[in-house]
C-alpha cells in the first residue's frame, strides 16, 4: 500500500545528480532558454539512472510559464507518456521539487527526475495590465507577500544582519572565503563529474580568484544608507539548471548502487518580512524527521544568497561556517533562483557519494515570501 505523503521517508534513493555550469546573466549562457537548460540535466539524470522516469518535477521562478518541466522533458527526448510538473516556491523551488519527488517515490510512485532551472537572461518581461488611463506597468518580480509585508530580499537581508549582529567585516570575510573555496575546488576538478556542458560552456563563470575581504570592503552599501550588504557580499544573478534521479530503494536498479537516501525533508513558513531566516525552522524540522543533529552532519550546503543572511542562519543553528559550503556556495558559484536548491543536492551527491566524505548531509535554502526548505540525506552503498 502506498504510504501517505506526510510520513517519514525511508525508501527514496537519489542515485544520480547533475547540473549545468552556472552562468552570469547576460553572458555565456544568455542565449539558452530555461527549458533548454533543464533538458540538458533531465536527459543526463535519466541516462545516469538508466531508465526513463515516471515523472519530471522541476522548480522555476521566472520562466515563460506553460509548464517548463513538460517542455524540458520533451526536449530531453523522454517518452511522451512521462508526466511533468513545474513548481514555484521561489528560490526554494528546486529543493522543494526534490522533496516532492522523494515523497512521491517513498509513497510508491515510479522513478522521478526532479530539480530546478532558471534563465535570468531569457526571463520574459512582465507587465501589470493598464488601469484606466495608466499604461501597462513593467515589474521585475511578482509579489512575495501582501504589499505591507513585501520587502525586497536585499533590504530584508541587510535588516536581518543588523538585527542578528552580523558585522560588515564578517560578511566580507565570508564572501571572500566562498570565492577562494570555489576557485580551489574548480582547480582540483571537484565539479567536473557533476557538470554537464552547455553550448561549449563547462565551468562556472562567477568565482573570482584573489577576491579578498579588503577588496570587498571598498564596495558601498547596496540596499540602504549605512547598511552592510553590498554587491560584493551578495550572490549574483545567474542562469543554470540541476536535476537528480530518484529511485525506490526496493527497485532492482537501486540495489547495491551508491546513493543518497532521503531521510528527512521539510518546508516551513515564517514572517515574510525576514525571509532569510526561514531555512532555520525548516532545518530543525527536517533533522527531527531524520533523527540527526548538527553534530552528526558530515556535509552541509546552505544557499548563500547574502553573506549576512546565511551567517545569521548558521548562528541560529549553532553551525560553524567553516563546516558548510566547503567548495564555495552561491556567493561564488551564483544563484540561479529556481535551480539553486537542486544545485545544493548535486553538491551533496558529489561530496558524499562521488568523493565518499561521510554519512549524513544537509541542504537548506530560504525563499522570498518567508519560506524555507531543507533536506537531510544519508549515504548508502
Amino acid at each position: 500500500m502506498p504510504r501517505w505523503l506526510g510520513e517519514p521517508m525511508t525508501d527514496a534513493l537519489i542515485v544520480a545528480a547533475r547540473r549545468t555550469p552556472i552562468g552570469t546573466a547576460g553572458r555565456r549562457l544568455a542565449g539558452v532558454t530555461a527549458a533548454e537548460l533543464a533538458a540538458t540535466v533531465v536527459r543526463a539524470a535519466a541516462d545516469d539512472v538508466g531508465q526513463a522516469p515516471s515523472e519530471v518535477i522541476l522548480g522555476n521562478c521566472m520562466g515563460p510559464g506553460g509548464n517548463v518541466a513538460r517542455v524540458a522533458a520533451l526536449a530531453a527526448g523522454l517518452p511522451v507518456d512521462v508526466a511533468a510538473l513545474t513548481v514555484d516556491r521561489q528560490c526554494a523551488s528546486g529543493l522543494a521539487a526534490i522533496e516532492l519527488g522523494a515523497r512521491l517515490v517513498s509513497a510508491g510512485s515510479g522513478p522521478v527526475v526532479a530539480g530546478g532551472v532558471e534563465s535570468a537572461s531569457t526571463a520574459p518581461w512582465r507587465f501589470w495590465p493598464p488601469r484606466g488611463d495608466s499604461p501597462p506597468l513593467r515589474y521585475e518580480r511578482a509579489p512575495f507577500a501582501p504589499r505591507a509585508d513585501d520587502v525586497d530580499m536585499g533590504l530584508s537581508a541587510d535588516l536581518l544582519a543588523q538585527e542578528c549582529g552580523v558585522t560588515r567585516q564578517r560578511q566580507d570575510a565570508y564572501a571572500a572565503e566562498s570565492h577562494a573555496r570555489a576557485v580551489l575546488a574548480a582547480a582540483r576538478g571537484e565539479f567536473a563529474e557533476e557538470i554537464v556542458p552547455v553550448d561549449g560552456v563547462a565551468a562556472d563563470e562567477r568565482p573570482r580568484a584573489g577576491l579578498t575581504a579588503e577588496r570587498l570592503a571598498r564596495f558601498p552599501a547596496a540596499f540602504r544608507s549605512g547598511g552592510s550588504v553590498t554587491v560584493g557580499n551578495s550572490c549574483g544573478i545567474n542562469d543554470g539548471a540541476a536535476a537528480v534521479g530518484i529511485l525506490p530503494g526496493s527497485a532492482p536498479e537501486a540495489i547495491g548502487r551508491p546513493a543518497l537516501r532521503v531521510i528527512g525533508a521539510a518546508s516551513v513558513g515564517v514572517a515574510p518580512g525576514r525571509p532569510g531566516l526561514a531555512l532555520v525552522p525548516a532545518v530543525r524540522a527536517a533533522m527531527s524527521e531524520a533523527g540527526v543533529s548538527v553534530a552528526d552532519l558530515d556535509v552541509i550546503e546552505f544557499n548563500e544568497a547574502f553573506a549576512g543572511q546565511v551567517l545569521a542562519c548558521y548562528d541560529a543553528l549553532a553551525i560553524d561556517p567553516s563546516r558548510a559550503c566547503t567548495a564555495g556556495g552561491a556567493l561564488a558559484l551564483g544563484h540561479p533562483w529556481g535551480a539553486s536548491g537542486a544545485v545544493l543536492v548535486v553538491r551533496l551527491f558529489t561530496q558524499l557519494v562521488r568523493q565518499g566524505r561521510g554519512r549524513y548531509g544537509l541542504a537548506a535554502i530560504a525563499a522570498g515570501g518567508g519560506q524555507g526548505t531543507a533536506l537531510v540525506v544519508e549515504t548508502c552503498r
